[in-house]
């Protein structure tokens, strides 16, 4: 693409250089000004200078920037600035036409000399963009990264600390009472053995939180790079809460973040837990500037490219949370965009949002089925590729208007690989509820036409955050603006996984979510009836999928998790699958039945809209 394209949208302030006088140009003149400009076009270079020189009393113009925009073939511009009172002046007026003239110029330019650009004038561009234009462009479908600074030399380390000691002093610096529990774990276990620095610093070896919790893991012994992994978890947890993310700032955590991405490289896991810290302390528009200046929006944007889904989502979210110029929603941690995560001139006219199940998480749940390499080890030249989130790729392929988000959140069979264990309510229905309805309206869920798509337990959540939000009127737009919810295989009844890990209680000891599913509840009846006591009223459209096959939990566990009779809501369509637990949110490919019927009921609801 053109850098004359980009150009089009980047817009740049040219500076001042001494003060405007009062002196009147005829409008007309103003006019014909733009039109001659319009037409000087040599050599693929554009000149702005009779407009200047006839101008320059009354827009402030600063000569030097003009000798540099003569040096390159583009032009920021920017529209005028002003207040009310000026929207109809003559100023603003003869910035609106030398505007007009310019993007015809650059239009005109990338039609007649598309020539590239070589290295050294994207090197001028990189330098020339200001922090709006360098997020702008990072958030620009196939910008040329080269049009980004690499991020700057890093500070020479003053200490002979191991980047992992490094990670504990910046968590030490953090405040460290009246923390939420699960903070208070994740510090805790990053911190559980300190370095011999540091057991000097604290006067022997210490834990986070006085003797240490039992789920404190000796940390000495474990490879550097877990330990890494260990603290930057922990910051993570930080990272939600804003005034620690001040602190973060302030003790030079963003370079040291950026040196350990560097390092790093080979580690997906760090690199995405690093990129997940700068998403959360991107929502506090106070830090923009020193995330800018650190360098990451140059990361950010190489990440955007990347072909694993998770990687790019993650990078995708902390760039939408720093433009402030095209999003007005903020994205917290576990909100994911999967359609649009670039800027577009395509107005969104619905959401949909994804809620997983036990297990499961934004982006693993909506994969395709896993493709079977034993039986077809040479894919058939017609195939199309698998994809690892059909909602990012199928599902904005064929309705482009929609925004698509996931949200994720943790959940666990068993309390023993529970990774905040210290707090067992936060598990429950009612606990995700109110956490993510938070979230979903910072997100701006409920300000367009909505439906819902759930699996498994992530249905009796979506329930629940409708009951809870048609009680409170603060909320009161998510449930106006629901059009339309996919359910499926949810336990609306109970599951028999309930059941089944209460007997093997050896094997599997249920959490609070499990237990929450038995069959029968009395919660999930209470539940189910404070939904259809409203949903019938407001006439929400609601399409059903039922598992008709077993389940391997383990090798030792075989069950059908979700009954026919479980997964009737009493409302709307339900379709059984001869499909598993598993693989009932997975289609095999696009045009199979399953993702064809929910394509078919999300164009149906939205009809109107789309």
């Amino acid at each position: 693409m053109s850098v004359a394209a980009y150009c089009v949208f980047c817009y740049r302030k040219i500076g001042t250089s001494g003060p405007a006088t009062k002196k009147h140009i005829p409008w007309n003149d103003i006019r014909k000004i733009a039109k001659v400009t319009g037409s000087l076009i040599i050599g693929g270079f554009v000149f702005i200078t009779y407009e200047v020189l006839s101008l320059n009393k009354l827009l402030q113009i600063d000569t030097q920037a003009l000798h540099q925009e003569k040096l390159k073939s583009y032009v920021y511009v920017r529209t005028a600035s002003l207040s009310p009172s000026e929207y109809q002046g003559f100023t603003y007026k003869a910035r609106k036409e030398i505007h007009k003239a310019v993007r015809r110029i650059l239009e005109t330019e990338a039609k007649i000399f598309r020539r590239p650009f070589n290295d050294y004038q994207y090197v001028t561009a990189a330098q020339t963009c200001d922090q709006r234009t360098a997020i702008g462009l990072a958030r620009s479908k196939d910008v040329d990264l080269r049009f980004f600074l690499p991020p700057p030399p890093l500070p020479k380390i003053k200490t002979d600390y191991p980047i992992e000691d490094e990670l504990r002093l910046l968590l030490v610096s953090l405040p460290q009472t009246g923390l939420d529990p699960c903070v208070q774990y994740f510090t805790s276990l990053a911190l559980r053995e300190s370095s011999q620095t540091l057991a000097a610093q604290r006067g022997g070896l210490w834990c986070f939180g006085g003797n240490g919790l039992p789920y404190c893991e000796t940390l000495g012994k474990i490879p550097s790079e877990t330990v890494e992994l260990f603290c930057l978890q922990a910051l993570v947890q930080h990272s939600k809460i804003s005034s620690h993310c001040d602190k973060i700032e302030a003790k030079g955590g963003l370079q040291l973040l950026q040196r350990i991405y560097q390092l790093r490289k080979d580690s997906a896991k760090i690199q995405r837990n690093i990129i997940r810290i700068i998403g959360n302390m991107a929502l506090d528009e106070r830090l923009h500037s020193s995330i800018v200046r650190a360098g990451w929006v140059s990361v950010l944007a190489e990440v955007m490219k990347s072909p694993h889904i998770i990687q790019s989502s993650h990078a995708s979210r902390a760039l939408a949370n720093l433009d402030r110029d095209m999003v007005k929603e903020k994205y917290p941690d576990g909100v994911y965009v999967l359609h649009p995560q670039y800027r577009s001139s395509q107005p969104v006219r619905a959401d949909i949002l994804f809620v997983h199940g036990l297990l499961g998480a934004a982006f693993k749940t909506w994969r395709q089925q896993d493709i079977d390499r034993r039986s077809d080890r040479k894919a058939s030249e017609g195939e199309e590729d698998y994809t690892q989130c059909w909602p990012k790729t199928w599902l904005a392929s064929d309705c482009p208007s929609l925004r698509i988000i996931s949200v994720e959140y943790d959940t666990h069979l068993s309390d023993w690989k529970a990774k905040c264990p210290v707090e067992a309510q936060r598990e429950s229905i009612a606990f995700r509820s109110s956490e993510l309805l938070d979230k979903l309206k910072a997100a701006g869920i409920g300000d367009r036409p909505l439906v819902w798509v759930s699996h498994s337990m992530g249905g009796l959540l979506v329930k629940k955050m409708l009951v809870d939000a048609s009680k409170n009127p603060e909320m009161d737009k998510i449930v106006n603006n629901t059009r339309g919810i996919v359910f499926y295989s949810v336990p609306h009844h109970g599951s028999q996984l309930a059941e089944y890990s209460i007997n093997a209680r050896y094997l599997l000891f249920p959490s609070v979510e499990v237990k929450e599913l038995s069959k029968d509840s009395p919660a999930l009846k209470e539940l189910n009836d404070d939904f259809l006591s409203f949903a019938k009223d407001k006439k929400f459209s609601v399409l059903s999928f039922a598992e008709t096959l077993p389940t391997h939990i383990g090798s030792m566990i075989k069950l059908h998790v979700v009954p026919v009779e479980s997964a009737e809501i009493g409302i709307g369509d339900l379709i059984p699958v001869d499909v598993n637990h598993l693989n009932i949110c997975k289609p095999k490919k696009k045009d199979a039945f399953l993702y064809q019927r929910t394509l078919k009921f999300i164009q149906d609801v939205l009809a109107q809209e789309l």
